[in-house]
């Protein structure tokens, strides 16, 4: 009873009620303010900030008109191959020589260009319409080079033009020598198959590694130019490899995608 009567008479006359009642401790106070200016910035962040990402895929250097497949217009035994790998040769010069049922007939570059690839031997017998060469359609040995990429399809939409494209070079040692830069100049509309990308590159090999994930799109980068390196071209380091790129070397591409704002990965 004691107790209870001491509670009563304090709830009667309570004391001190002049003295200011501490909510929370001034740590507190600070440790709140900063969560609140650290949530602040991260939503003007989400809304006006961009984070980039990239798109990977497999590419090769060539001239800007591509490669075509010289076929023999005749079946017969091949008697002499009048050029050799490399070379390159006007509209018309004479490739090989073929024995057939009516005599000597000669098989002849379609268009100017340079041999990239020999597939008939002295002593074969072709058929009419049989692969005997490849030839990159390039006039002049200072043409530029371009790089062609095949990106997924499902990727190439997300390319933005003129994106910066980083490329690692197969035949450039990349620890050493560094990545070559370029941008993107156009992107395909639609999926290409083995046969076009085959027909374009003059190798039908490369189709086929090419398309091995599914129908790619193909995407064209030129080249960033430089006066200071003995390629010609610039790359991420500031002299590059002390040679001079050859077309129809295959290549590594990273393309920039565009830039998206955080908020847009949480709205459907």
């Amino acid at each position: 009873m004691e107790f209870r009567q001491q509670a009563l008479a304090k709830l009667q006359s309570p004391e001190e009620l002049d003295l200011p009642v501490r909510l929370a401790r001034p740590q507190g106070w600070l440790v709140l303010s900063v969560t609140l200016v650290a949530m602040a910035a991260a939503s003007v962040w989400a809304v006006t900030g961009s984070v980039a990402s990239t798109v990977t895929a497999q590419g090769i250097l060539t001239h800007g008109e591509g490669s075509y497949v010289l076929q023999s217009p005749v079946a017969g035994q091949v008697t002499a191959v009048l050029a050799r790998e490399g070379e390159r040769l006007p509209a018309g010069a004479p490739v090989l020589k073929v024995r057939t049922s009516r005599g000597d007939e000669v098989v002849r570059a379609v268009a100017a260009g340079r041999v990239t690839a020999l597939a008939a031997t002295v002593g074969r017998i072709v058929s009419t319409g049989a692969d005997v060469a490849a030839v990159e359609k390039v006039a002049h040995a200072s043409d530029p080079l371009q790089a062609t990429v095949y990106v997924p399809a499902q990727n190439a939409a997300s390319i933005p033009a003129h994106a910066q494209v980083d490329l690692t070079v197969q035949s450039v040692p990349a620890q050493r020598y560094g990545v070559l830069r370029g941008r993107v100049v156009s992107v395909g509309r639609s999926a290409q198959s083995p046969q076009q990308i085959a027909a374009y590159l003059g190798d039908r090999q490369l189709g086929e590694q090419f398309t091995r994930q599914g129908r790619p799109v193909a995407v064209r980068v030129r080249l960033e130019k430089s006066s200071s390196t003995k390629s010609g071209y610039r790359w991420s380091t500031a002299d590059g490899p002390p040679f001079r790129l050859d077309s129809m070397t295959l290549a590594s591409a990273s393309i920039r995608l565009a830039g998206r704002r955080p908020v847009d990965w949480l709205l459907p």
